[in-house]
């Protein structure tokens, strides 16, 4: 006997997915535009009828998206950077914070101190220094700390670069700029974090949800990297992209 396939019955689609693609269809159409604040949970809940726990589900894939962040305390709010297409991913050499950020830097502040030798810098820089620099900049967006990062490098890299120490726009120009433009190789491990590793506390970095963060050491030869950085992103701000391609010979 002939046994026919069961006619599929119509999925029904969660009731989340359509709060979902509903708030999608705002965000993308403007009425819900770049930095506006959505309306509560409660008045949304409300507008599609739903739960809100129903309602979570759909921010929380928005979230996801990249589309909408949530700010302790404050309320959901869409993303400015939403119409955005970064063109350049972590395959490439830059720096990361321009990569993986979604806020406008409009400030670096930076300061370094010099540390003994430690079995960790030996591992991360993979060579012996009469000393270590150690630099730590925060990330400032209208005014606000919004991203930190932590820079270890020999003090004989000092020498090779030709770096005076005391010129602190030379000294920023290099790590944001230039040995990104020297680096003939790099890798970027990615990682959660909840701790940041600074010493100065000079800037409070609100990052409730935790941070991104981003091992990366950059080589001049193969030998050791020149610097080793540790960038912290609140997940709030941060969007990490990998253009990834197949090799053709």
């Amino acid at each position: 006997m002939e046994v026919k396939p069961e006619h599929p019955a119509k999925a029904k689609i969660p009731l989340y997915l359509t709060v979902y693609n509903e708030l999608f269809k705002k965000i993308m159409s403007g009425v819900f535009p770049p930095n506006s604040q959505l309306p509560t949970e409660p008045e949304l809940a409300k507008m599609f009828d739903v739960s809100r726990m129903t309602l979570r589900q759909a921010l929380a894939l928005l979230q996801d998206d990249g589309l909408v962040k949530s700010i302790h305390g404050k309320g959901n709010f869409v993303t400015p950077s939403r119409m955005v297409q970064r063109n350049d991913g972590l395959d490439k050499i830059g720096n990361p914070i321009y990569k993986c950020h979604t806020e406008d830097i409009d400030h670096v502040d930076i300061q370094f101190r010099l540390d003994l030798e430690s079995d960790y810098t030996k591992e991360v820089l993979k060579r012996k220094a009469t000393a270590v620099v150690a630099v730590e900049r925060w990330y400032m967006s209208k005014g606000q700390a919004v991203a930190f990062g932590f820079t270890f490098m020999a003090i004989e890299a000092v020498t090779e670069l030709n770096l005076d120490l005391q010129n602190e726009e030379q000294l920023l120009d290099m790590l944001e700029n230039k040995v990104y433009e020297l680096a003939n190789s790099a890798t970027v491990e990615v990682k959660h974090s909840t701790v940041m590793n600074t010493s100065s506390q000079k800037f409070e970095l609100n990052a409730g949800e935790g941070c991104d963060l981003l091992l990366e050491s950059l080589y001049v030869n193969e030998q050791y990297p020149l610097v080793y950085n540790k960038y912290y992103i609140p997940k709030e701000f941060s969007r990490i992209v990998i253009n990834a391609s197949k090799n053709r010979t």
